[in-house]
């Protein structure tokens, strides 16, 4: 998508280098261990890159398909040396990152696929769904789009303040309601709203419960339900927000949460504190569902649009 390329500025760049310092430092050096001294790809250098790729919790199913890709270049050219495996690297991750498609493209600056564009954010409590809808809030608010908030996560007050903050920050209104309310209505409330304000992106946070699977699918399709006696096609995204630096736990709620509903797109936030960034390829690579946005740093601007493309590039850029 050449759009994104254009899009993905030395700025934004800089912070992804940056967020993804540890990770790489560790796969990078792990890397350099399992080729030193080596000059052609044979057993023994698969093998570290195996361990090289779980210690970066890019997960054993994953990491089996990229080295089984691997073996299958190297057994077609037998005198494939070490110094082209990083290359072959990169092609063979890039390839596990799955695309959104077309029509459900965009980033912060591009026009929406629809008018108003209503994003359900889901994802368990602790995660970081509450700041990234603030991050998002502020990066759409930036790029000149207007941005309504809708407060649906009723079951916890400081869900509703910390979203409240969010909007008086960043400076966009806010749907809410008093704690205990029923959520689809303030969804429908939300809704209702940025129809007539005539917001470009709605954003509505939901509760984030695991204990009863069978309760939160049932609070979902409800949520979902009421929106489209507002906006038919609505929600447009149901964007699954998890916490890069739990690593392998990420990939339990994914499941969960796949599970309990139509999850669309992912948000991975904290990946600038953790070595295990690798779990981004897990994740993409299991639930074959687009990641969307990461999550760098802690300022507003260090939420990123994901690009597989520059994302590859930094984990195996050494500058730092």
């Amino acid at each position: 998508m050449s759009f994104l390329k254009k899009l993905f500025g030395k700025k934004e760049k800089e912070s992804l280098d940056q967020g993804l310092q540890k990770t790489k430092e560790g796969f990078l050096s792990k890397i350099s261990k399992a080729i030193a001294g080596k000059s052609t790809v044979d057993e023994e250098v698969l093998d570290n890159l195996e361990e090289a790729l779980v210690s970066a919790d890019v997960g054993v199913e994953t990491t089996v398909r990229i080295i089984n890709r691997i073996e299958e270049r190297v057994a077609r050219d037998k005198y494939m040396g070490t110094g082209e495996l990083n290359q072959i690297l990169k092609e063979e991750i890039e390839k596990i990152l799955v695309d959104a498609s077309e029509s459900a493209s965009y980033t912060f600056d591009s026009e929406m696929p629809a008018k108003p564009y209503i994003i359900l954010v889901v994802g368990v409590n602790g995660v970081g769904k509450t700041t990234t809808i603030g991050k998002l809030a502020h990066n759409f608010t930036q790029a000149g789009k207007s941005v309504l908030l809708g407060a649906a996560d009723t079951f916890r007050a400081a869900a509703v303040d910390q979203l409240t903050i969010w909007s008086e920050r960043v400076g966009v209104p806010i749907v809410k309601q008093p704690m205990g309310s029923d959520p689809a209505a303030v969804a429908f409330d939300t809704a209702q709203s940025a129809v007539s304000r005539n917001s470009d992106v709605v954003l509505i946070d939901t509760a984030g419960r695991l204990h009863n699977k069978a309760h939160l699918m049932d609070e979902l399709n409800k949520i979902k339900r009421v929106i489209q006696k507002f906006i038919p096609e609505a929600p447009h995204e149901v964007l699954l927000v998890l916490d890069g630096s739990t690593g392998q736990n990420a990939l339990e709620q994914a499941k969960h949460f796949t599970a309990a509903t139509d999850v669309t797109a992912m948000a991975i936030t904290k990946l600038d504190g953790t070595a295990k960034g690798g779990v981004v390829l897990a994740i993409a690579d299991q639930f074959k569902i687009p990641v969307k946005f990461i999550g760098v740093g802690e300022k507003a601007d260090d939420l990123l649009v994901f690009d597989k493309h520059e994302f590859v590039d930094s984990l195996f850029s050494l500058q730092s």
